[in-house]
This record gives structure tokens, C-alpha cells and sequence, in this order.
């Protein structure tokens, strides 16, 4: 059975894209699914240095592109995991060096030995933008809480639907629920309000995430980093798991009143 492709992107950079595609294919393969990363921001990579697998890089997707070497050889093997491998991007070539024609072969062979294909998208709506959605069987939008943030993923969300076909699902990155309980941050209803997708996980704000991506160890692979419950409650519900959306989280009225008095008892 063939594999699923799943996109990760966000209308503003710096919203934790690379690091919720990393954690994830992390969370996806301790959960015993068999793995791919590519990363698709041609000439701007990172994620090979969030995994911290950026000293195993031989190759990359344009030299597959170009006949220059075979996918097998492109792969780089993240060895914390029985099958999690990277397919990085060129550091010195351009976002239109890969076409979405040649994107979707490099899918389609993937999903022959992979249970998913997760790519870390370009941030924005650009030719990247275009070539890292074009295999996608689902998109996951990343998103903060902060205005700009919502507004660059409301317009991704509108181009999805009305030029993919897509209905992407969300996932709110570094969210505070002490800031929210004192009116400092827009809480989860709110968000949804604004971009009115399916929300598939909500990661807490933790400053040891922050860290974890800079070494190189994804948090999914730490079971002292809190975040680590995120990615793992996301990646299974992208299995079709019904798990919670976060702890302290429920919507509507009932969540209302369970955050209300849960703040003082």
C-alpha cells in the first residue's frame, strides 16, 4: 500500500515549520511508521541541521533531479530510528532548478517504501510553494498566534482550497496558556475563528524546544521536553488516531469552563 505525502508550510517564515517537520517525522516513526523527510527550500535549507544530520549529506534532491546520483544513494539514514531518512535540498541552486514534475517522481518513489513522505515546504506562496505542494495527498499549516502570522496563513489556506483542491489542517506553534488566561495571546477559539480549518495539535511554548532544535535532537526523540507530547498526540491523529488536540484544551463552551475553573483550582 502505497504511502501518504504530507506538506508542511506557513505563509510567514519563522513560525517553526522545519522544527513541526522534524518533531513530526521524529513523533511518526517512534510510533513504528517508516519515514521520509524532504526538505524543498532549494538554496535555504535547515532541516537537515535540525535533525542534526548535516554532516551526513552526500547528495540531494537536485542531484536525484539531474540523474547525478539514484534516490537511494540521496537518502541520508537518521540512525536514532529504524527507518527515518532525509532527502535534503541543494545549499547552492535555486528554487526553480526542481520542477513539480520532477518533484512528484521523487514522490512517487517514495511512497513505495515509505509509510510517509513529509515535506518541509518554503515558507510563502512562491515557485517553492508550488513544487512542494504539487505531490502533497495533505498540507499541514503552521501557524503562531501573532496577527501577521494569521493573516500570510489565511491567504495559503484561500489558495489551497481554491487552486489545490486542498482542506489543509493546523497546527499552533509556541502557545501560551498563561499569556492566553491573562489576555496577552489570542487563545486556540479565537485562531480557529480567523482561519476556520481542522485543527490537528497545538505545541506549548518551551524554551528546551528551542534548544533541542539547535543541537540538532529533535524534541520527539527527548521525553523530558514538553513539546514532545505534542508532536506525538499530532502524529496520531495524521494516523486517524482520535487523541487529544493538547491537554488543556476543549472547545467551545465546555472549554471555557474548564480553563476558567481549572485557573483556580
Amino acid at each position: 500500500m502505497a504511502g501518504t505525502v504530507i506538506t508542511v508550510t506557513s505563509g510567514k517564515g519563522g513560525v517553526g515549520k522545519t522544527t513541526t517537520t522534524a518533531n513530526l517525522c521524529a513523533a511518526l516513526t517512534q510510533l513504528g511508521q517508516r519515514v521520509v523527510a524532504i526538505d524543498a527550500d532549494i538554496g535555504l535549507r535547515n532541516l537537515d541541521l535540525v535533525m542534526g544530520l548535516e554532516n551526513r549529506i552526500h547528495y540531494d534532491s537536485i542531484d536525484v533531479a539531474e540523474g547525478r546520483c539514484t534516490l537511494q544513494q540521496a537518502l541520508v539514514r537518521d540512525p536514532r530510528a529504524d527507518f527515518l531518512y532525509l532527502l535534503p535540498a541543494a545549499q547552492t541552486r535555486d528554487k526553480t532548478d526542481i520542477s513539480v514534475d520532477q518533484m512528484c517522481a521523487i514522490c512517487r518513489q517514495l511512497v513505495t517504501i515509505a509509510d510517509y513522505v513529509l515535506i518541509d515546504s518554503p515558507a510563502g506562496i512562491e515557485h517553492g510553494f508550488s513544487t512542494a505542494i504539487a505531490p502533497a495527498d495533505r498540507v499541514l499549516i503552521v501557524t503562531t498566534s501573532d496577527v501577521s502570522a494569521l493573516r500570510d496563513a489565511d491567504k495559503v489556506i484561500y489558495l489551497l482550497e481554491r487552486d489545490c483542491n486542498h482542506q489543509p489542517g493546523l497546527v499552533i506553534n509556541r502557545y501560551n496558556q498563561r499569556l492566553v488566561n491573562r489576555g496577552d495571546m489570542r487563545g486556540i477559539d479565537d485562531i480557529l475563528d480567523i482561519l476556520a480549518i481542522d485543527l490537528m495539535g497545538v505545541v506549548p511554548e518551551d524554551e528546551r524546544l528551542l534548544l533541542s532544535t539547535d543541537r540538532g535532537t529533535p524534541a520527539a526523540f527527548d521525553p523530558r521536553i514538553q513539546a514532545r507530547r505534542a508532536y506525538e498526540n499530532i502524529a496520531r491523529r495524521v494516523m486517524g488516531s482520535n487523541v487529544p488536540l493538547t491537554d488543556h484544551y476543549r472547545p467551545g463552551a465546555w472549554g471555557w469552563f474548564t480553563r476558567w475553573f481549572g485557573h483556580f483550582a
